[in-house]
């Protein structure tokens, strides 16, 4: 393993280059800044749409980590009051309104997994902030004044309000509010930058124009690359491909070994903390047949558990992820879940035993023969299933869980 000892300079290119897709206005006005010694006031926004956090968050903590290394100051943003709007960013549909009950019990754990890469402790500690603190005091008078800096063309020619026209499906008004409301974020606090997922660029930089017009302040905006999928898919909770950082390392182990050998040298970039030299390493003796990718990804898995969980966790899971898989077995140990009713359909059972987040992942699941029971393949999406006792359901080649009744 290549260690490296960085100099300030050289954490700062780190900062301004890994895992970065493009800063606006530009790199060499930050680096400037960075480099002046001058600190400043830095976020990243995570709207609780769910009660997890998942691996292309992590890019951007670790982003804001880097930062936080500097000696900035780093908010942790959560969107307690954009989560119940919905972002309607690459959606296909309106997303389903959330309440506020809803998106802070989703958001309670959030601190818990980010402490494991962000300090929420020290003198520099990161701090935790909720954007209803701000937005729920604006009046109407506010409103109109904020939207008096946008116009109806910036919003329609987005992307996937392009295709909702062309399917002559709804639009609605709350949708175009919502680059409004994570614009004035950046008014609220005064940041000097933004940090998201190069998908979110396009709210971000309302976020740049509207602290112009109001407060005659640049903002910087940093966008990370996505860990993206072969066909360019992200990897989210819509796509059904997500891992979720509160995952059993287990679990987690063999989600990233399912990965297509195309993310191996991506996910080791975005998602630990390897030298970029070792990783230009590894990528060359892949290519040169050095390497087996399947060794690449075991390490890639390794290391993302060794962050979000510990070595000796990463290590046995490992070994779990080998006894199964070569010796084709059952886990030693494996979730259990408790049901009173006694009859389910297939998919509501995936659901309800948390196997499936969503009912179309659940009907992909079986239509592509990954569910079993009891070692029985399933293949009716409208199967009516009798739970018993000790009954075991497996999905995919990684997923078990043991119902008890």
């Amino acid at each position: 393993m290549i260690k490296l000892i960085m100099s300030q300079e050289q954490k700062i290119q780190k900062a301004l280059t890994r895992g970065v897709e493009n800063i606006y206005p530009n790199k060499a006005s930050l680096e400037k800044i960075l480099k002046s010694g001058k600190k400043i006031r830095l976020y990243c926004g995570f709207d609780p749409t769910a009660s997890t956090l998942h691996i292309g968050h992590a890019i951007q903590i670790r982003k804001l980590a880097q930062f936080q290394k500097l000696g900035h100051e780093v908010i942790f943003l959560i969107g307690d009051f954009t989560g119940m709007i919905g972002d309607p960013t690459d959606k296909s549909e309106t997303r389903k309104k959330l309440t506020r009950e809803e998106v802070l019990k989703n958001s309670e754990n959030y601190k818990e997994q980010a402490d494991k890469i962000l300090d929420f402790s020290g003198k520099n500690s990161a701090k935790i902030m909720y954007n209803s603190e701000w937005n729920d005091k604006l009046n109407f008078v506010d409103l109109i004044k904020i939207a008096s800096k946008f116009t109806v063309q910036q919003m329609l020619v987005r992307s996937m309000f392009q295709e909702r026209i062309k399917k002559n499906q709804p639009i609605y008004l709350h949708e175009f509010l919502y680059p409004l409301s994570q614009a004035y974020d950046s008014v609220a606090m005064g940041v000097d930058l933004e940090i998201g997922g190069n998908d979110q660029t396009f709210n971000m930089l309302c976020g740049r124009d509207l602290i112009k017009a109001i407060n005659k302040k640049e903002k910087f905006v940093l966008t990370t690359k996505l860990l993206v999928d072969p066909k360019g898919e992200k990897m989210g909770k819509t796509t059904g491909n997500m891992i979720v950082l509160n995952e059993k390392p287990e679990q987690m182990f063999g989600q990233i070994m399912s990965w297509p050998d195309g993310l191996i040298i991506p996910g080791l970039e975005l998602c630990t903390d390897l030298p970029m030299e070792e990783i230009k390493q590894i990528d060359e003796d892949i290519k040169s047949d050095k390497l087996n990718p399947r060794d690449a990804k075991a390490r890639l898995a390794r290391e993302i558990i060794s962050i979000h969980h510990n070595k000796k966790s990463a290590q046995e899971a490992e070994k779990e992820f080998e006894r199964i898989f070569k010796e084709k077995q059952r886990p030693a140990e494996m979730p259990v879940c408790k049901l009173s009713d006694k009859k389910y359909n297939i998919l509501e059972l995936l659901i309800k035993t948390k196997l499936s987040l969503s009912k179309n992942q659940a009907r992909r699941l079986v239509e592509q023969g990954g569910v079993k029971i009891d070692n029985h393949k399933i293949k009716d999406n409208n199967q009516e299933i009798i739970t018993k006792d000790k009954m075991i359901i497996q999905v995919g080649k990684r997923k078990f869980i043991q119902i008890r009744v």
